[in-house]
């Protein structure tokens, strides 16, 4: 380390998502140009549970360095080759306790961050920068709050990270959904059937949004407003009836809830931030659409077409913007390590790269503004209100 400035770690946490590979590239190119170190952490917060502090110890599960020839390899890959978890260090189960400490650490939930921070210190690192959606920033905040040299990158498909208009992942995911939505109306509009696509989008409803703003949809259904079920059949059946091609195409947050309706969850478990998987609520909707269409079209039944799209937009190469801003965003971590401001995310804001204080992504929430963006009586976006809105987004308490 005599001839460098530092090291820097990096990691990613929760869901993967189209670009991290590109953040990855951003912060370890240019981190080795200015005479930095660059380790990646693998697994996410669990790397930094896992590993051993012995001299000798084999941690090559856990931490790898990084190089240019390893980040140029993946770049334009989808995913993260560093791997991910949704490990919480603060609550970590007795059972996931890694072997070497369960002598130390036996209650039902255990916080390691005192682990986590020794880890960091015997792998020499002096600025950690995770990347992530809400839960995996939330105790990169914990760490700030205990000391820890900071810096934030912000990643989900569902664009709702305090603190930033745009998330990586969110344009590819808008992207993949309006395609495969087009792709599918051949199929329903040569057997006259309607649509339900479910997307992710547990509190935050721009992956549905979004798409149907584009025209991709003609309804959607997002977490932020509860709808009705039989007034969201007769829109469908409306739609399909005054197309000539007759179909019609709803996109459904998958925390899509109905009047007197609450989530619809795929199990019981939960992972460490207290997270059930969510998934049916677009197979719910298309069951009870079908059932209520022949009151709006003259007694006859309408066949429907029900499809999951899940991690069909979260997986595969980033598209251009998902190029554009990690790149940027990694770059931005660094100017930030090289000017000592550390407890920082950075950021996107009215069209402008900057940074936040990390503290945002635990101070609020960032959902649809459905006063202003989303048309309740319809299930659909509203148009009238775009006027000094950022790109891609239409509103949210970022």
């Amino acid at each position: 380390m005599s001839n460098s400035k530092g090291r820097i770690g990096i990691l990613t946490g929760g869901g993967d998502i189209p670009g991290l590979n590109q953040a990855i590239r951003g912060v370890t190119l240019r981190a080795l140009h200015e005479g930095y170190e660059v380790i990646g952490i693998r697994r996410g917060w669990a790397g930094l549970i896992n590993l051993v502090r012995e001299d000798g110890a084999d941690n090559s599960e856990w931490v790898m360095p990084l190089d240019r020839d390893i980040v140029e390899r993946y770049a334009y890959s989808g995913g993260t080759f560093l791997h991910s978890s949704r490990t919480r260090p603060t609550t970590v189960p007795a059972k996931d306790v890694p072997e070497h400490l369960k002598d130390k650490y036996a209650a039902e939930k255990n916080d390691l961050t005192d682990e986590v921070i020794a880890n960091l210190e015997f792998l020499g690192i002096d600025y950690l920068v995770p990347s992530g959606g809400d839960d995996t920033l939330s105790y990169g905040v914990e760490l700030g709050r205990r000391g820890f040299p900071v810096i934030a990158i912000p990643k989900t498909m569902d664009n709702d990270v305090p603190g930033t208009d745009y998330c990586m992942g969110f344009g590819t995911c808008v992207n993949r959904t309006i395609e495969m939505a087009r792709q599918v109306t051949s199929s329903a509009a040569s057997h006259e059937r309607i649509v339900v696509l479910e997307v992710f989008g547990r509190y935050a409803g721009f992956t549905a949004l979004l798409p149907t703003f584009a025209g991709a949809a003609d309804r959607c259904v997002i977490p932020e407003h509860k709808f009705d079920m039989e007034k969201l059949a007769q829109l469908l059946v409306e739609d399909r009836n005054r197309r000539p091609e007759g179909y019609s195409v709803c996109i459904v947050s998958e925390g899509a809830m109905p009047e007197g309706g609450e989530m619809v969850f795929m199990g019981g478990e939960k992972d460490m931030f207290g997270h059930a998987k969510l998934g049916g609520i677009g197979q719910n909707v298309s069951n009870k659409v079908k059932e209520l269409a022949p009151r709006y079209n003259g007694g006859k039944k309408i066949d429907m077409i029900s499809m999951n799209l899940s991690y069909l937009v979260r997986s595969g190469a980033p598209d251009a913007i998902d190029c554009i801003v990690p790149t940027a965003y990694g770059n931005l971590a660094v100017d930030l390590i090289m000017k000592g401001e550390t407890g920082r995310m950075v950021a996107l804001r009215d069209g402008k790269y900057g940074s936040v204080p990390i503290d945002e992504v635990v101070a609020t929430k960032k959902v649809v503004d459905v006063d202003r963006y989303y048309d309740t009586e319809r299930y659909r976006p509203r148009y009238d209100a775009l006027e000094l809105s950022p790109l891609m987004v239409l509103g949210g308490s970022a």
